[in-house]
């Protein structure tokens, strides 16, 4: 064997180079995307691997309610997902800074990675159960299976599997297309290209196809279930009602929620009965998608029934902005009337099929038309009668509706300008007013019970049946919102995910836990998830507001001879509407 003339160290056999043979990843042509098959995308990296690893941990720690099984398996692992996501990153720029390349971690390492994670995993899931045993004792719910708790690491592996290779299956998208670019144009607009490419097609896919087919799917779904009517609900049989004989209604087009509304609550004997007292029937107006074309029509047309019915010879009127699907809470409704004596009139309109978690993501433009339209239809009616004969004009709204509600003014001025008060309850986080009295509350009032310009107009409890935090006095319109400290619709916000709010440093409520920390990602995830259960606790917890409004309504109405006794029947009866 001699070397070979070029001096290329190459060893030669007769006259003919032996080239040692290449690997896998130098048989690639120039400038080809690395492998990406399936011994590829099941390959993890020790970075990533903690980073999942301490995000899942994370992940168990205390949030707002306490979280079923499957719930707490999906936090898990997408947080996990992220958590890899984040270990990677971090590898890479720290390789960048150091300048060194990649390498696989030694056999050493992945043990040591695998018995440390373990261990952390399991002692953050043990804490994970303490903690929610602790949540559960604190709102009186029942505690899960427990062969049923033990499945949600099963679903936390599932999840993280499914995300993670989904974020690989985009990855291999975005190089497959880089490489494909590379060839026309530099690599650095290639890459720029190439990832903007990627993310804006995600985008479109996600909020384009997904969702537009999700509240499509689901607006067939509802729209069949609104032509049904519940069961016990029977028409009315007084043109007091919408629905009833003479009504400008027709009861067919109220839908579920509508014919619920006004096909039940009570007569003026049972208002007698508990008042004590002589009372009227209650007059309840509603006009249901089916019932106009376009929320102007509905509002106008509610407006027509109203005054046909004499609403608005009565001596209280309430304007009531409903939620999702058209649901109006027989708790607000109910007490409402029994603290009028049936001296009542109120009116509401439906603005969408879905239910309300689902209104609450795609349909806050309908909440907010169908809230102005209906009260600006009624302010105007009203607003051309003596002032010596209007009744007074009140604004209701939960969750959603609170949302609509508000969108009819411009701020306490306003509210106190153009009505004699209102209780909103549940106020979702990016309510303009709500969000604007919170940001610009009394310096010293924490964000969980603030203080806006010493009470005078606009109030806030997170359990009126204790009172209304005392300020100053509080004459004129008065204003209440109902806000739960464990209420996730009130406190869930997109800057949970980089920023800590001030209502996380500030005391628990009541019923949330002193251990409650803000984390990067997690607690985003974590309230996110307690959006889907946030009504399915006991009354006074999350997003359940009944017996409350007892004391809410108390407290703006002002009525003379109800008793306390009355007052402890009334909640009674609040607490017990479906």
């Amino acid at each position: 064997m001699s070397e070979s003339p070029s001096g290329t160290g190459q060893p030669r056999t007769g006259g003919v180079r032996l080239l040692a043979p290449r690997r896998a990843a130098d048989r690639r042509a120039p400038g080809a995307p690395p492998d990406t098959g399936p011994r590829r995308r099941l390959h993890g990296t020790a970075p990533g691997v903690w980073g999942a690893v301490v995000f899942a941990c994370w992940s168990f720690t205390p949030s707002l309610l306490p979280r079923p099984w499957v719930i707490q398996g999906l936090v898990a692992g997408i947080t996990a997902a992220i958590g890899y996501g984040v270990g990677v990153l971090l590898a890479a720029v720290w390789r960048a800074f150091a300048n060194r390349q990649a390498h696989p971690a030694s056999p050493r390492t992945w043990r040591i990675t695998l018995v440390a994670g373990g261990i952390l995993l399991a002692v953050f899931f043990g804490f994970g159960q303490y903690w929610q045993h602790e949540i559960r004792d604190l709102m009186g719910v029942s505690p899960d299976n427990p062969v049923l708790v033990a499945l949600s690491p099963v679903v936390a592996v599932v999840a993280f599997a499914l995300f993670v290779l989904l974020g690989r299956g985009l990855r291999a998208i975005y190089r497959s297309l880089t490489g494909l670019l590379q060839r026309r144009i530099g690599p650095r607009a290639a890459h720029a290209l190439g990832w903007t490419a990627v993310a804006v097609a995600t985008y479109l896919v996600v909020t384009g196809v997904l969702l537009d087919g999700l509240v499509n799917a689901a607006n067939e779904t509802f729209s069949l279930r609104d032509t049904t009517t519940a069961e016990g609900v029977t028409q009315p049989t007084t043109d007091l009602r919408s629905g009833g004989p003479g009504s400008l209604v027709p009861w067919d087009t109220l839908g579920w929620q509508g014919r619920t509304f006004t096909g039940t609550g009570p007569t003026a004997a049972d208002i007698t009965a508990l008042m004590q007292r002589p009372a009227k029937e209650p007059i309840r107006t509603y006009v249901g998608l089916a019932s106009a074309d376009d929320a102007e029509a509905r509002a106008k047309l509610a407006v027509d029934d109203l005054e046909h019915a004499g609403g608005f010879q009565r001596a209280n009127l309430l304007v009531v902005t409903t939620t999702g699907s058209g649901w109006v809470n027989g708790a607000s409704a109910d007490t409402f009337e029994y603290l009028t004596a049936g001296d009542s009139a109120i009116v509401a309109t439906q603005y969408s099929y879905l239910p309300s978690w689902l209104s609450y993501l795609v349909d806050q433009s309908k909440a907010r038309e169908a809230g102005r339209e209906l009260f600006d239809a009624v302010y105007e009616r009203w607003s051309a009668l003596p002032a010596a004969s209007r009744p007074r004009l009140f604004v209701s709204g939960e969750s959603l509706g609170s949302f609509g509600g508000e969108t009819a003014f411009s701020g306490e001025y306003d509210l106190r300008n153009r009505t004699s008060g209102a209780v909103f309850a549940g106020p979702p986080n990016f309510n303009t007013l709500f969000t604007d009295f919170r940001t610009h509350r009394d310096a010293g009032s924490p964000e969980s019970l603030p203080v806006y310009k010493g009470g005078r107009t606009v109030r806030f409890t997170n359990d009126a049946a204790t009172g209304i935090p005392p300020q100053g006095q509080w004459q004129g319109s008065r204003v209440l919102y109902l806000m739960h400290a464990s209420d996730p619709i009130v406190w869930w916000s997109p800057r949970l995910l980089f920023s800590e709010p001030d209502w996380i440093g500030e005391p628990p409520g009541k019923d949330v836990l002193a251990g409650v920390t803000w984390l990067p990602f997690v607690t985003f995830w974590q309230v996110t998830a307690d959006l889907t259960f946030a009504g399915g606790v006991p009354d006074g917890h999350g997003h359940a507001y009944k017996a409350e409004y007892v004391d809410a309504w108390n407290a703006v109405l002002q009525p003379s001879g109800v008793s306390a006794d009355q007052l402890t029947q009334l909640r009674a009866k609040a607490a017990a509407i479906p």
